[in-house]
């Protein structure tokens, strides 16, 4: 299963209308990671194969969805990204974690198991 394209629309209507709520409400149906990246960015030309992997290894329990800063400099600003590669972990229950950098895979994973399916049963 591919990683999706997240608009700040799409992300408004499927995880949080930031312009309506002040309080962090998840709405999402699956726990989800969002990749915010840029296309000249080498660092995330090298986490994004792994994002591929993780996006078929868990497929149906996660979603995994990529930002182009480029491009939505609006969601960009929301989450206060300054620097790329930076991934959001948004878990069921609980505020999102965001994660600067790119990170081996075992770590994503990890982070995945431990964060993001823990309260998913």
């Amino acid at each position: 299963m591919p990683t999706k394209k997240l608009t700040a629309s799409l992300f408004k209507s499927k995880m949080f209308d930031y312009e309506k709520e002040t309080e962090w409400k998840f709405t999402g149906e699956r726990p989800a990671i969002v990749d915010f990246y840029a296309d000249w960015c080498g660092p995330c030309r090298m986490v994004a194969p792994l994002l591929e992997q993780l996006s078929d290894e868990f497929a149906g329990q996660i979603d995994i969805y990529k930002v182009d800063t480029e491009v939505e400099g609006e969601l960009s600003g929301v989450f206060g990204i300054q620097s790329i590669p930076s991934i959001l972990f948004i878990p069921m229950q609980g505020k999102p974690i965001m994660q600067a950098g790119a990170l081996p895979k075992n770590v994503l994973k990890r982070v995945i198991e431990e964060k993001l399916l823990v309260s998913v049963v």
